[in-house]
């Protein structure tokens, strides 16, 4: 572990690899699992505001849901996360004519109809970020999904932290991403990577 400002962040961020590889995985990330994606308090509020331009994108059973409990729950941990549909999918995910997934808020932003991209915490993975009362934890999620990516990593020999360059300076911002930088740097030299 090292400290970057007030976050404690896992060395695997600095040690594994990882390149998202969508036609391999199908976008597995957004419909695998037991809850929805984590939100911060408003990010609820902005995915409110979406809806209406995402709606016509949403499964029928995805608005039944956000009609029923809103677009955010909060699951058997206490983390506030995307409503889901039938027990994992996120409510917001939509598939194309290939059977991939892809995230209806993401497709308006690339479109010009909104300018909120997505949840950063969907933006980050595979990274989890969790706050603690005098620090925040930056760490490197594990899963079997994701196992395309860690190959095209592999093979592209990109590091987590360079492959979520962008979401983490929007998390964190430009001072935190070019300490990360210093880190990995003086591990390199350390022999540590």
């Amino acid at each position: 572990m090292v400290e970057i400002g007030d976050t404690i962040v896992s060395l695997d961020l600095f040690r594994e690899k990882f390149l998202c590889n969508l036609s391999a995985c199908k976008g597995a990330c957004c419909i695998e699992g037991d809850a929805g994606a984590p939100l911060e308090m408003d990010e609820v509020a902005k995915l409110e505001e979406v809806l209406p331009v995402i709606w016509d994108e949403l499964s029928p059973d995805a608005r039944a849901v956000i009609d029923r409990q809103g677009v955010a729950y909060v699951d058997c941990e206490g983390d506030l996360v995307t409503s889901i549909v039938h027990g994992k999918d996120c409510v917001f995910t939509c598939y194309d004519g290939q059977g991939c997934c892809y995230c209806a808020v993401e497709k308006a932003f690339r479109a010009g109809k909104t300018d909120f991209y997505k949840p950063v915490s969907c933006h980050l993975y595979p990274v989890r970020v969790r706050r603690y009362n005098s620090y925040t934890a930056v760490n490197y999620h594990r899963w079997s999904v994701c196992k395309a990516a860690l190959i095209l990593g592999q093979k592209e020999n990109l590091p987590v932290y360079k492959f979520l360059r962008e979401p983490l300076i929007r998390k964190f911002g430009e001072d935190w991403y070019a300490e990360a930088e210093l880190v990995a740097e003086e591990l390199q030299k350390q022999g540590l990577l």
